[in-house]
C-alpha cells in the first residue's frame, strides 16, 4: 500500500509530505485547491504520461517520490521476474520531470524506463477518475469489465494465438490469389526464356571459347597446313633431300667413334641423339596435326552458327555462358514454385479450414465461459448496488454472437433498468452522472475482489450524487477500505465523515505565490472542514454541532 508521498514543486505544490492509512484516506478542499494536482503526483509514480507543463513556475524540476510497504506475496514474485529488489517488502518509486521536457524515474533509487514503472504501478495500485465512467458509456468497452471480473486472460490467450495463426493464413492466401494474374504472366515468360536456353542444349560453361578456338584454326587452316607441312618436310627430309632429324643422327654418329678416346665427347653425343629422337617425335605429331586439318565444309558452318547463337543467347542472359547456365537453373526453379503454388494455396485453404475450426471451436469455449461468469457477475453488481441506494436496478449482461474478432465471437453490453417495471436499455441511455458513478463503483468493487491491487484511488467518485446515495457510497468504500486502501478526493461531507485519514488540500498566498499545502486534520479540524463543505464558509455553531454529530455517529 502507499504509505508516503512526497511532492515538490508540482505545480502549485511546492513541498508536500503527505503520510496515508491503511484504510479510509479522504482528500478534501475548496475548488481549485489541488486535488487534481496530488492526483496528477500519484500517476507520475505510477509511470503515466506527465508533461514540463506540470513543472512549478520557476523550478528547474519537479520531484515526486512515494513509499509503498506490505507488498503482497503475487507482486513480489513479478517483481522478481523484473529483476527488481524489494526488500523487507517495501518498494521505492520516484520520477523527476525537467522544466525541459527530460524525465527520470527510479525503482528503490535505481534508474528505470518509463515503460518498467508502468508496469509495476500497474501493480500497485488501480485508479478510478471521472472520466472511467465513460467506459460504461462506450459498448465496446463492457467486455473487457466482464472478462476482468471473469478471469479469462488464459482462454483469451489460448484464442488469440490461434486466431492470429489464421489471420496470416488467410492473408497468405489473399497474397497468393492476389498475385495468381502476375504469376500467369511470369509462368509463361519464364517457359519461354527455359525453352529459348534449353534448345541450345549447353552443357559447359567453356564451349563458347572453344567454339571461338576451333572457327580461328579453320578460318586459318590452309596457311597453318603450309606451315606445318613446310616445318615437317625441313625435319623429316624427303628422297632427294636429308631433313634436320637426319643431319642430327649424322652428327651423332660420328661423335659416337670417338666418345671412348674423349670423354667430353659422350654427353655431347648425348644430347644429339635426344635432339634426333625429339626431332622425330615432333615430325610425327606435325604429320597427325596436318592429316586433321582438313576442314570440313559442314562443320565450318555449324561452327560459325552455333558461336552467332551462343553470342545472341549471351548477351541475352549473360554476359558469361555459366550466367546463361544459371539463368536456365533459376528460371527452372521459380516455374517449378510457380506452377506447384496452386497446390500450395490448396495447402493453405485446407490449413484455414482447420484453424477456423479451432477457432471457432475456442470462440465457442470463451464464449460459455462468460456466460457463466456473466451470472456471477450480475448478481454481485446487482448486491453492490442495492447497497448503493439503487435497489430496484436490474442489470443485464446482452451476449450476442457475432463474427470471429480479435476478443472472440461476443458482443457484449450492459443494460439497466434503474427503475421498477422499466425494461432494461443501454446504460448511455438511461443512466444519470450519479447513477454512472455507482454502477462504475459496484463494478470497480466487484472485480477488485479478483485482483492483488492493494491501493484503490477514487477521484471525485461522488458526481452528480448526494444524500442517501452519497451516504451508501462513503459506507461502500469505508467497507472497501476493511480489506484495501483507499483514497478518495471527495466534495461530499456524507463521504469524508467515512475516512480514517482525513486530509486537507489548502491554497495560501505565500508572498506574492500561491502554494499549495497537505495537512491531516484532527477532530477538531474535520468539524470545521466538514461543516465547510455542507454549509459554505459562513460555518455557524449548528453547523459544527452537525458537523460533530456526524462524525460520532461513523465511529
Amino acid at each position: 500500500m502507499l504509505r508516503e508521498l512526497y511532492i515538490e514543486n508540482l505545480a502549485v505544490i511546492e513541498k508536500a509530505s503527505i503520510e496515508f492509512t491503511e484504510n479510509f484516506n479522504a482528500f478534501t478542499g475548496e475548488t481549485g485547491a489541488g486535488k487534481s494536482i496530488l492526483i496528477n503526483g500519484i500517476n507520475a509514480i505510477l509511470g503515466q504520461r506527465v508533461t514540463k507543463d506540470i513543472v512549478r513556475t520557476g523550478a528547474d524540476k519537479a520531484v515526486i517520490s512515494g513509499l509503498f510497504t506490505d507488498i503482497g506475496s503475487e507482486v513480489r514474485r513479478q517483481l522478481d521476474e523484473l529483476g527488481v529488489e524489494c526488500e523487507e517488502g517495501q518498494l521505492f518509486l520516484s520520477r523527476e520531470i525537467r522544466s525541459d521536457g527530460g524525465s527520470i524515474a527510479r525503482i528503490n533509487q535505481r534508474a528505470v524506463n518509463i515503460s518498467l514503472l508502468r508496469d509495476i504501478g500497474a501493480m500497485l495500485v488501480n485508479i478510478h477518475g471521472q472520466h472511467d465512467n465513460q467506459i460504461l458509456m462506450a459498448p465496446e468497452k463492457h467486455i473487457s469489465i466482464l472478462d476482468s471480473y471473469a478471469e479469462s486472460e488464459e482462454l483469451i490467450a489460448d484464442y488469440q494465438k490461434s486466431f492470429h495463426e489464421l489471420q496470416k493464413v488467410a492473408k497468405q492466401i489473399n497474397k497468393l490469389k492476389q498475385e495468381q494474374g502476375r504469376k500467369e504472366f511470369r509462368i509463361s515468360e519464364l517457359e519461354e526464356i527455359i525453352e529459348e536456353i534449353r534448345l541450345l542444349n549447353i552443357t559447359d560453361p567453356e564451349e563458347e571459347k572453344q567454339i571461338a578456338a576451333e572457327l580461328e584454326i579453320s578460318k586459318n587452316a590452309v596457311s597453318i597446313s603450309e606451315a606445318v607441312y613446310a616445318t615437317q618436310m625441313m625435319i623429316s627430309g624427303d628422297d632427294d633431300t636429308m631433313g634436320v632429324s637426319e643431319m642430327v643422327s649424322d652428327c651423332s654418329d660420328k661423335l659416337d667413334k670417338y666418345t671412348d678416346i674423349m670423354g667430353e665427347l659422350q654427353p655431347l653425343y648425348e644430347r644429339l641423339n635426344s635432339a634426333a629422337i625429339e626431332l622425330d617425335d615432333i615430325a610425327g605429331e606435325l604429320s597427325s596435326i596436318l592429316d586433321g586439318l582438313d576442314v570440313d565444309p559442314k562443320r565450318f558452318d555449324w561452327l560459325n552458327q552455333r558461336s552467332e547463337d551462343l553470342r545472341k543467347i549471351c548477351k541475352k542472359y549473360g554476359p558469361e555462358l555459366s550466367d546463361v547456365m544459371d539463368t536456365l537453373e533459376k528460371s527452372e526453379a521459380e516455374l517449378a514454385e510457380l506452377t506447384g503454388s496452386e497446390q500450395s494455396i490448396q495447402a493453405l485453404v485446407d490449413e484455414k479450414n482447420r484453424l477456423l475450426a479451432e477457432v471457432s471451436h475456442k470462440a465457442k469455449t470463451l464464449s460459455d465461459h462468460r456466460k457463466a461468469a456473466a451470472e456471477r457477475f450480475v448478481s454481485q453488481v446487482t448486491e453492490e448496488l442495492e447497497f448503493l441506494n439503487m435497489p430496484n436496478v436490474k442489470l443485464v449482461v446482452d451476449q450476442q454472437a457475432g463474427k470471429l474478432t480479435l476478443n472472440g465471437m461476443d458482443n457484449i453490453e450492459f443494460l439497466i433498468s434503474a427503475n421498477l417495471g422499466e425494461e432494461p436499455r443501454p446504460i448511455a441511455k438511461i443512466a444519470s452522472g450519479g447513477e454512472l458513478s455507482r454502477i462504475m463503483l459496484a463494478l470497480k468493487n466487484v472485480i477488485a475482489e479478483k485482483d492483488s491491487i492493494d491501493t484503490l484511488i477514487f477521484d471525485e467518485i461522488d458526481t452528480g450524487v448526494s444524500g442517501r446515495a452519497a451516504q451508501k457510497i462513503g459506507l461502500k468504500l469505508r467497507q472497501i477500505s476493511r480489506h484495501r486502501q483507499v483514497l478518495c478526493v471527495t466534495h461530499l461531507a456524507q463521504i469524508a465523515v467515512m475516512a480514517d485519514n482525513h486530509l486537507l488540500i489548502e491554497k495560501n498566498i505565500v508572498g506574492e505565490r500561491t502554494a499549495t499545502s497537505v495537512r491531516r486534520l484532527d477532530h477538531e479540524g474535520r468539524k470545521y472542514e466538514i461543516a465547510r463543505i455542507m454549509g459554505g464558509d459562513n460555518i455557524t455553531e449548528l453547523m459544527l454541532e452537525n458537523a460533530d454529530e456526524l462524525l460520532s455517529s461513523v465511529k
